[in-house]
């Protein structure tokens, strides 16, 4: 398990934010991530992670990438907000249904069995900074009838314990298991539409700084090429 606190490149220790004590869906990483990382690393020369980084990471370093990789998002620049994070994107696959009930669990899954989502896009990303440091992202993108349901289903996912979206099977990756344990988290909300991103290291070091601002990151990303509004 993760711990909840960690040490910035200031020497503070801080808390990790997120969703704090999820049911730790499973998703599979590691494997195929190992292999595509090359040599070469990510433009401007190594990531933020660890001693292979540009230079030392920081909290404010991460967390004005953070902010840039977020605008990058939001624009549709998938490979330039991953970018701007010092990695790159090594893999990922998607998947679409209008249907939450079967691919959730917890008291996440009773709320939908009331108030039924309208779409559901998930979409599994392998990262890498080219040193062997990677990550795993899983994303969901969760449609509801209004945004006062998408606010109420909002409340539980938020909070502690109450269950998840389960990410993709990462077998679509060819990848080993990595549990999702919902300390890596974000979400972003756009009308009746919430986003919902956790991370999880899959291979070399990671910081859990770093792993926070992927996921936060990860929230801004539109809703795959068509799928459902």
């Amino acid at each position: 398990m993760a711990p909840d606190f960690y040490t910035d490149g200031q020497g503070r220790v801080r808390p990790i934010t997120g969703k704090k004590g999820g049911a730790g869906a499973v998703v599979a990483a590691g494997v195929l991530v190992l292999g595509l990382v090359g040599s070469t690393g990510v433009a401007g020369g190594g990531g933020l992670l660890g001693s292979s980084a540009g230079g030392p990471p920081g909290s404010a370093g991460v967390a004005a990438r953070k902010v840039d990789g977020q605008k990058a998002a939001k624009r549709g620049d998938r490979d330039g907000a991953w970018q701007r994070m010092g990695m790159r994107r090594l893999d990922d696959r998607v998947r679409q249904q209008v249907e939450c009930l079967s691919a959730s669990h917890g008291e996440v899954r009773e709320f939908f069995t009331h108030t039924p989502c309208t779409s559901l896009d998930r979409m599994v990303i392998a990262v890498g900074d080219g040193s062997g440091n990677n990550a795993v992202l899983s994303v969901a993108w969760v449609g509801f009838r209004s945004a006062r349901d998408m606010r109420a289903f909002k409340r539980i996912e938020d909070r502690h314990g109450s269950g998840d979206i389960r990410p993709l099977g990462a077998s679509l990756l060819g990848l080993a298991d990595i549990t999702f344990t919902g300390h890596y988290y974000g979400t972003d909300t756009d009308g009746s539409t919430i986003t919902i991103a956790e991370a999880e290291p899959a291979a070399g070091h990671v910081d859990p700084e770093t792993l926070d601002a992927l996921a936060e990151v990860a929230a801004y990303l539109p809703r795959p090429d068509g799928s459902r509004g």
